[in-house]
């Protein structure tokens, strides 16, 4: 099968949408399929034998007009794209995916001529130029991975003004996604509550949306014997993403004893951010200590080995790579039971604990549970690599959504006949 893989931002480092696209590419070569990827900036890391298309932008969104006109190419920014790109982008509007979309589909008759695609994958862009792409007559499926209205009402509940929300509601391109997933020939997502999500906002049934579960490399994220344990707990994401329940944690740690510790890893925490004004209501100084830098990815694996415990706080994830990495380097989850992180989690027990979302005592709670016994703590890290080993894994998702690619040709093609 010839496929083309589109991916609006690709950077493996911009979140869980970059790992997506660059893993389920090799996968996809490595069962013996032609995949192109065609991504916006920062590109992801393919490897070689993948050819990479990029669909470039002028990165004009939070640069002041002066950053946004290069020196070299003063008159590049009068292109209609980019004008367009740089005046919305100054009322909060974020264009890359309106605009990767559009741009895709605007070169779209030539890349098919050359190419001959049987099936266009979209990561989350869900842009216009999607719907003008399927109208060309080429099949297109995208996956979901938690509709972005999700984001917006977390930050509203953290600030609830109407300045605030109007500012959001410019940022996130939720009419044009609501418009186009319902008319694409297949949605995909990640799991069952993703699933739930999109048939709430999208409208789209559950039933009719297939769940791929994501992988995780196994290979890569691995325990490291020789790695000294530094502290009891480990949080890895974006705190300044309101979703991810890092005052709900923070708290939870304020009601345990002084000699329990947590480790923050989180290249972009800022000075005056969510972080440091938690620790500082909490009197957490002592308690918390904090990897506030870009880490290469085999750093992040060692930072995941020195703790014993891994904590995913989050109100909602589609899937959750934090806690699936964490339980592949064998560490014990406490999580909310929230989004897909019980689909990720389990809910025996085994692999981790699970507990009500918003609830800083039944955390702390839990957190002093699997601490209290080295040897438990031992066996639910174990448990939890032979989940992500066994349920989890990027050929078995590759291999999954092909079946998906396969059905929707089929379909497409039946009514192209029926036409």
């Amino acid at each position: 099968m010839r496929i083309a893989l589109l991916t609006y931002r690709g950077n493996m480092f911009c979140g869980g949408q970059g790992i997506y696209a660059a893993y389920l590419a090799r996968e996809f070569k490595k069962a013996g399929h032609d995949v192109h990827v065609f991504a916006g900036p920062p590109l992801p890391e393919v490897g070689e034998d993948i050819p990479l298309h990029e669909i470039p932008n002028d990165n004009v969104f939070g640069r002041d007009l002066a950053e946004s006109i290069e020196p070299t190419r003063p008159f590049s920014i009068l292109k209609p794209m980019s004008l367009w790109e740089l005046g919305v982008s100054r009322f909060g509007v974020f264009p890359e995916m309106q605009t990767f979309g559009l741009r895709l589909m605007r070169r779209w008759p030539e890349i098919q001529k050359r190419y001959k695609f049987d099936v266009v994958f979209d990561n989350q862009c869900l842009s216009w130029g999607l719907l003008g792409i399927q109208a060309m007559g080429t099949p297109v499926v995208s996956v979901i991975h938690h509709p972005l209205h999700i984001d917006r009402e977390a930050d509203f509940s953290i600030d609830p003004r109407l300045i605030k929300k109007i500012k959001r509601t410019l940022y996130f391109p939720l009419f044009m996604q609501q418009q186009v997933a319902p008319r694409l020939d297949r949605i995909v997502t990640v799991s069952q509550a993703s699933a739930h999500e999109i048939e709430r906002y999208f409208k789209i049934p559950s039933k009719e949306v297939p769940v791929v579960y994501n992988g995780t490399d196994t290979e890569l994220f691995r325990p490291i014997d020789h790695v000294e344990k530094e502290t009891d707990m480990l949080f890895v994401g974006r705190t300044e993403d309101r979703k991810k329940g890092i005052g709900t944690m923070l708290e939870a740690l304020s009601l345990l004893p002084d000699h329990i510790t947590l480790k923050i890893v989180d290249g972009r925490i800022p000075p005056d951010g969510l972080v440091p004004r938690l620790i500082q209501k909490f009197g957490l100084q002592d308690r918390v200590r904090l990897v506030d830098r870009m880490l290469e990815v085999d750093e992040l694996v060692e930072q995941y080995s020195t703790a014993r415990v891994a904590i995913v706080p989050s109100f909602f994830e589609g899937f959750g790579f934090p806690a699936s990495e964490a339980m592949a380097c064998g560490l014990a989850v406490i999580a909310n039971a929230a989004g897909a992180l019980p689909e990720v989690v389990g809910t025996d027990g085994h692999a981790g604990r699970l507990v009500p979302q918003r609830d800083a005592r039944a955390m702390a709670e839990a957190m002093a549970d699997v601490l209290s016994d080295p040897e438990k703590t031992d066996a639910m890290g174990r448990a939890a690599r032979a989940r992500v080993e066994r349920i989890f894994q990027w050929k078995d998702a590759a291999a999954g959504l092909v079946d998906v690619f396969e059905d929707t040709i089929r379909a497409a093609h039946g009514r192209s006949r029926a036409a």
